[in-house]
């Protein structure tokens, strides 16, 4: 008697839609969320768009004008490019102070490595807000422990020195700042991959007769190269909107020391009421920022095809 046909294996399944309506609400909302205030600031940054306007909603469509005024202007080129400088030296500082830490922790004892990633979780975990406060009274004129300690020392020219009307003084402590913010994520992300490389690779490159820094430059980064490359990315995107620490600390001042491209934009929209151009100037700070990472992007994917 011929053996029965075992049924298939994979028979054809119904389309059942429940899954997709449970998740269908926090989809669609964080789809307008995002995709409506984008959608707004795109159409305003083609209207004429001033505080009548923004009352009696009859905005006129103007094309290209707002963006034609913005890249006429020598003061918006000025921006740019002292967000690309704030923008470089926040990410060197960051990756590098990043890198030494996760090495650092990888090396420690179990206490001392549950010390170190205890202590950069609470930093982290610290609000934005909070933290710019309290840098802002770290260096106070009068009442900052930042002076008393540096005149402590004997260098009288700090005393009540005012270090937010200086324009470079200002420009370092908010580097300070966004880099003592965004290093203990970095570093966390950079440990997590440090540990999954196999400790033998070590040991034999060891045996080689390798120093510290050769295994790291031929062992570890090869290794960790992914994860690295993704949290500069990240880093670039923090760092290139940056605009609660600046907001609260300086406003963009002394003058337009520390002004970057949000500043800039949010200043154009609420100084002068000009919501157009606040609206163009955060279109071109997406544009700006999505070309930086395409063009990282594509030379991250080209090394990586030559590794292969």
């Amino acid at each position: 008697m011929p053996a029965r046909p075992s049924p298939p294996a994979h028979r054809g399944r119904r389309f059942a839609p429940g899954p997709y309506l449970l998740i269908a609400p926090a989809v669609l909302g964080m789809l307008y969320l995002l995709l409506y205030p984008f959608g707004r600031a795109l159409l305003i940054s083609f209207q004429d768009f001033r505080l009548r306007e923004l009352i009696k909603g009859d905005a006129e469509f103007v094309g290209l004008r707002n963006y034609q005024t913005l890249l006429g202007d020598p003061r918006f080129w000025d921006v740019v490019r002292r967000t690309f400088l704030f923008m470089a030296v926040n990410v060197v500082a960051i990756m590098i102070l990043a890198t030494l830490v996760a090495l650092m922790t990888e090396r420690l004892g179990k206490i001392g490595r549950t010390v170190v990633l205890s202590s950069l979780v609470l930093v982290w975990a610290v609000p934005v807000v909070a933290a710019t406060t309290v840098f802002q009274w770290l260096f106070h004129s009068q009442f900052g422990i930042v002076n008393e300690t540096l005149t402590d020392l004997g260098f009288d020219s700090f005393e009540e020195y005012t270090w937010f009307a200086d324009g470079r003084a200002a420009f370092a402590i908010l580097v300070v700042l966004i880099v003592w913010q965004s290093v203990p994520f970095a570093a966390i992300t950079l440990y997590s991959a440090l540990t999954t490389v196999p400790q033998e690779l070590y040991e034999s490159a060891r045996l080689d007769g390798a120093g510290a820094a050769r295994i790291f430059r031929s062992v570890t980064f090869p290794l960790v190269r992914p994860i690295f490359m993704l949290v500069v990315s990240l880093e670039v995107i923090w760092t290139f909107k940056a605009f609660v620490q600046i907001w609260v600390m300086t406003r963009g001042g002394p003058g337009d020391a520390t002004t970057i491209l949000p500043v800039y934009a949010v200043q154009t929209a609420l100084a002068n009421q000009r919501y157009d151009l606040g609206s163009a100037a955060s279109m071109l700070t997406l544009l700006l920022m999505s070309g930086v990472l395409v063009l990282y992007f594509r030379q991250l994917f080209r090394q990586e095809g030559e590794h292969l």
